[in-house]
């Protein structure tokens, strides 16, 4: 799976599992959590989600505003450990 393919799958899981709005037009920059989108809960559910699609472990520790903010922030955890 490459970059694009985890972008799409995250963006789709976040607008209709957790935002429950999938026409909302998000982008890779938009802040999630301080934003005020999602919450610390929905945050933990897109990172069990993300190692059940890509098989990447994300550690409790790093499931912070700093490391996970945005859709590009995800990804780029994601794609440093492939």
């Amino acid at each position: 799976m490459n970059r694009d393919d985890i972008t799409r799958k995250l963006a789709d899981f976040i607008l209709t599992d957790i935002l429950n709005r999938p026409d909302y037009p998000l982008t890779e920059d938009e802040p999630l959590i301080t934003g005020g989108l999602i919450d610390s809960h929905s945050l933990v559910r897109i990172a069990v989600f993300a190692e059940q699609e890509t098989g990447v472990s994300i550690p409790d520790t790093d499931l912070t505003v700093k490391n996970m903010d945005t859709l590009r922030l995800i990804v780029d955890r994601i794609m440093a450990e492939r």
